[in-house]
């Protein structure tokens, strides 16, 4: 009793129970089947005696569907048979699987319900087990009980903690004012970890219908960030209704319209809804033949989706506030250059047309003259840049050129200048749609590390849709360089990892390297994708 009671870890007090019980009775083999909350079949199977390369001859553990495992999940009463192959509910074994005789099963209860039940077989020296062995066994697995109930109030008390501190941690990430695609990986990445799954997925509703991937936390899914889940799924129709979707096996399961979904086992799917508002889904799958989720995963994963959803929200009330500051600022600026600045400078250009009409020296006349041409260019220059200050997102057209410079308008308010561009080919022709949504967030990140830390007076864009990249293949390369200071050493690199990431998803790269300063001052960030 004090061996089985003598840790709060649920796995090792199964192991130490199967143990104790193959020594108290001198079984070879001891196994403990724990039983799923809807007592349909085996959620883990902890054995004792079976050394690891038979294991692995014999594959798949026992699923408790059928056969003499199976029945005693729907009738837990100890069983005592002298020789297992002669019960009429067993059903042999498998290939490799060592020969059994002697069979002794008890029943452990946690709390008055059923957790599992407790397996021994060949007693060494060939005896059967007896009477004696079976009432042991009995008192063994009431102990066993006590003991596996200790340790799942403690296993469920450190896993409330877990979610609650991976809670905290989206909610601090999503409101420090970092760029919502990084939030968003932190909230696939705290996912993925918590609920012990395969992978973690971010999706939010995609312009044409469905659901787009916008955030991955896998080692095994590459390249699917931007993947849209159609309109037409039943799942997307119940998620963007607000209702979690819990899925047993995502790859055979004919609702899950992508081939995404073969790699993966069992599934929860949860909308990120807060105030009635459905924000995205989070997806966090489970490998092939992995455990099923439990009740209590699922009421931590639901409770974790509203949290994190709750932060998206505030998060993005935050950037709605400081996009408003940003729009009347640049309202205000709008409004100063055409009531001062234009009529200034229209004025001084009549005044010199005045002096152009009297002057009566040719080279002092064409100098004027070309002065007035100058201020004309820069004149309309100026209305253009007006225009663009105050035209709201909802006017501007969706080619790629048009958003690039839109981010550059953006981006010239903080920084106090405009940075130059350049475009190279058919920017509009050649680059898609999942790759141009990628550039825009890589030139936004890039802009914005500029202003951040830069510190530069001079800001150098060019996209180049004819680019030769790695391996001889045409795609487009963003070029971002300044003169500011440069990365400093043991610097913060995230922004950088994130460009990498994006690039990386579509099959490109990323990097950086000197910039356009005096002795190469200053950043140069190269991003870059195939088509």
């Amino acid at each position: 009793m004090r061996a089985v009671g003598g840790g709060l870890e649920l796995h090792s007090t199964l192991n130490r129970i199967c143990e104790t019980a193959a020594s108290l009775t001198e079984a070879r083999y001891a196994a403990i089947g724990v039983v799923a909350e809807d007592r349909d079949g085996l959620v883990d199977f902890v054995y004792h005696g079976v050394d690891a390369e038979t294991a692995r001859r014999i594959g798949r553990l026992p699923d408790g569907h059928r056969g003499l495992l199976g029945a005693l999940i729907h009738h837990p009463e100890p069983v005592l048979l002298a020789d297992l192959g002669t019960d009429p509910r067993s059903c042999g074994f498998p290939p490799h699987h060592p020969p059994m005789s002697g069979f002794l099963g008890v029943p452990i209860r946690v709390q008055g319900e059923i957790f599992g039940n407790l397996y021994l077989t060949e007693k060494r020296g060939g005896e059967p087990f007896t009477a004696d062995d079976l009432g042991l066994v009995r008192v063994l697995a009431t102990e066993a009980g006590i003991a596996i109930g200790n340790a799942r109030l403690y296993e469920a008390a450190e896993r409330r903690e877990r979610w609650i501190d991976g809670s905290v941690a989206v909610t601090t990430t999503l409101l420090s004012g970092q760029d919502q695609d990084d939030a968003l990986q932190v909230v696939a990445e705290q996912a993925r970890g918590l609920s012990g799954s395969a992978a973690g997925f971010v999706l939010l509703p995609a312009d044409e219908g469905g659901l787009e991937i916008v955030a991955v936390a896998s080692d095994r899914s590459p390249g699917v960030l931007g993947v849209v889940i159609p309109p037409e799924s039943e799942i997307v129709a119940e998620l963007l209704a607000g209702r979690a979707v819990f899925v047993e096996d995502a790859a055979t399961d004919r609702r899950m319209l992508t081939g995404l979904a073969r790699d993966y086992g069992p599934t929860m799917l949860l909308p990120l809804q807060s105030d009635g508002r459905v924000l995205g889904t989070l997806v966090m799958p489970r490998a092939r033949g992995e455990r099923p989720f439990t009740e209590a995963e699922r009421t931590l994963a639901i409770a974790f989706a509203s949290q994190a959803a709750l932060a998206l929200m505030m998060a993005e009330a935050q950037r709605d506030r400081e996009r408003l500051a940003v729009f009347e600022d640049r309202d205000r600026i709008a409004r100063d250059l055409h009531d001062l600045v234009i009529q200034r400078l229209f004025a001084t250009g009549m005044t010199l047309e005045n002096a152009q009409r009297r002057s009566q020296v040719p080279d002092v006349r064409d100098g004027v003259g070309r002065a007035v041409a100058e201020l004309d260019v820069t004149i309309q220059e100026i209305r253009t840049a007006i225009f663009a200050l105050r035209e709201g997102p909802a006017e501007v057209p969706s080619g790629l050129r048009t958003r690039v410079l839109r981010e550059i308008n953006t981006a010239a308010v903080p920084l106090g200048f405009r940075p130059s561009h350049r475009f190279v080919g058919p920017v509009n022709v050649l680059v898609g749609e999942v790759i141009g949504r990628n550039l825009i967030a890589a030139l936004r990140e890039a802009l914005s590390n500029a202003f951040r830390h830069a510190g530069a007076s001079r800001i150098d864009v060019v996209v180049d849709a004819t680019a030769t990249l790695s391996q001889g293949r045409r795609g487009v390369r963003l070029t971002v360089a300044d003169d500011g200071v440069g990365i400093a050493e043991g610097g913060r690199r995230s922004g950088l990892r994130n460009l990498q990431r994006r690039a990386e998803s579509l099959g490109g790269h990323s990097g950086y390297g000197p910039g356009i300063g005096p002795d190469g001052a200053g950043t140069t960030v190269v991003w870059e994708a195939p088509y």
